[in-house]
């Protein structure tokens, strides 16, 4: 039997005294990786199994945790963990850093841990703690989900433990074995034509060929969308053609815009305000086939936060991302990749303003994302915007990586007004 885990998460496990929690661990986890309350007891204590220390114990292995998981680094809960109220202080941690939880259960029968524990003189709990751990057990394994658990994995045979296999699965944000060269293209929103300059002059030819757009370049390079493809601009579906293209074969890559999710919602029958453009790609696609509006809205539907490419080196996001954020997986860093942060003010336009991420950012990580409609790409703190409004008259703009060139080709028309004036970055931006 084989399950997968991803790569960085909180593995917690879950199971009475005498369940084969520890030698479970070690059997599959590094002994840096394990961190177990008993081994906390004799932190403070010199003494694994004084209960007296239980609270100073778990403060120890909190705190630990909290250091791990800011590291980025997987790390498992050796500890009873039967009651929710157990496990609340650690989902808050993952939480807090963007880490995936996983419950691993094991819900071997009650005989066993009883022949177990009896078996430790030095370490018995005895009959009456056992008992009354799997009643606890078994009274919050249905809760699991609703605490915040990603992944469940409940066990309940020896023999499934003993066969067992664990793979860890990178997360799907981790593409730092992709070194480049790479061309990352800001925010298209339907200026197809534009954006076929852009990429004759970045030197890739696009083959059109039955409906599919087939993109190549001399030197193997790649290229790399910021979202927001749709909505303003007059050719959407053919912009959202090329890129599912370029993304299928291997040629390029995509992160998810906020545009690109609101179009998916209303392909889909949902409840969404026609603004900003919407109306427009919505009429677009309605001279499309039912299975393209199918294959768009299940395209742009699994499109990622961000991307971590070149060891590292390089995030890509629709609107950017803290240094806390890169690499990590969460409602929390997808919201914050789309959006933004906002102040909860509104401008003079009765437009949303939002904090300028950038003039804080001091990571080692150089972040390119769009979202917010500048007049002209410039670098801040090593990140760069690279909307350069092209729907509103501006430019299309690709930054070259890892030369660190901009290459920008001018919009052959102005496409849609813009609500506010094009304009560089200042302390707070508006991003529509």
């Amino acid at each position: 039997m084989k399950i997968t885990i991803p790569e960085l998460s909180l593995v917690v496990l879950i199971g009475t005294s005498g369940s084969g929690k520890s030698t479970f661990a070690r059997k599959h986890f590094l002994s840096t990786e394990i961190l177990s309350s008993d081994y906390c007891r004799g932190l403070v204590s010199n003494d694994e199994n004084n209960q007296a220390v239980t609270n100073d114990a778990f403060e120890v292995l909190h705190f630990i945790l909290a250091k791990r998981l800011k590291a980025g680094l997987l790390t498992v809960i050796d500890a009873t963990n039967v009651q929710s109220e157990s496990r609340k202080p650690l989902i808050a941690l993952a939480r807090q850093y963007h880490c995936l939880p996983v419950a691993l259960v094991l819900d071997v029968p009650e005989a066993l841990c009883h022949e177990r524990d009896a078996q430790r003189p030095d370490r018995n709990v005895g009959v009456h703690v056992v008992r009354n751990q799997h009643e606890q057990l078994h009274r919050s394994l249905n809760g699991l989900e609703r605490e915040g658990f990603r992944h469940i994995h409940i066990f309940k045979f020896v023999e499934e433990l003993d066969a067992l296999m664990i793979e860890r699965q990178p997360l799907w944000n981790n593409k730092k074995h992709e070194h480049g060269p790479l061309d990352i293209i800001g925010d298209v929103h339907g200026c197809f034509d534009e954006l076929l300059d852009l990429l004759k002059q970045l030197g890739y030819q696009a083959t059109h060929n039955q409906g599919t757009y087939t993109l190549t370049h001399p030197k193997g390079r790649k290229v790399v969308f910021v979202g927001d493809l749709v909505d303003r601009g007059p050719k959407s579906p053919e912009v959202v053609r090329l890129v599912i293209g370029a993304v299928q074969s291997g040629a390029g890559f995509c992160v998810a815009g906020n545009h690109d999710v609101k179009l998916v919602k209303a392909l889909r029958g949902r409840d969404v305000k026609m603004s900003y453009g919407l109306k427009e790609s919505m009429e677009q696609f309605s001279q499309e086939s039912s299975e393209f509006r199918s294959l768009a809205a299940e395209f742009l539907d699994n499109l990622v936060s961000h991307y971590v490419f070149d060891g590292g080196k390089l995030v890509v996001a629709h609107a950017g991302l803290k240094e806390e954020m890169h690499g990590r997986g969460s409602g929390k860093v997808r919201e914050f990749s789309m959006y933004g942060e906002t102040t909860g003010e509104t401008d003079e336009f009765g437009l949303p303003v939002r904090h300028n991420w950038a003039a804080d950012y001091r990571g080692k990580a150089m972040v390119a994302y769009g979202h917010t409609p500048i007049q002209y790409a410039e670098w801040l703190n090593n990140t760069i915007c690279l909307d350069t409004g092209c729907v509103f008259g501006g430019h299309l703009t690709a930054l070259r990586y890892p030369e660190k060139e901009l290459v920008s080709i001018p919009a052959r028309q102005q496409y849609y007004e813009p609500i506010r004036p094009l304009g560089q970055l200042p302390d707070s931006t508006y991003a529509g």
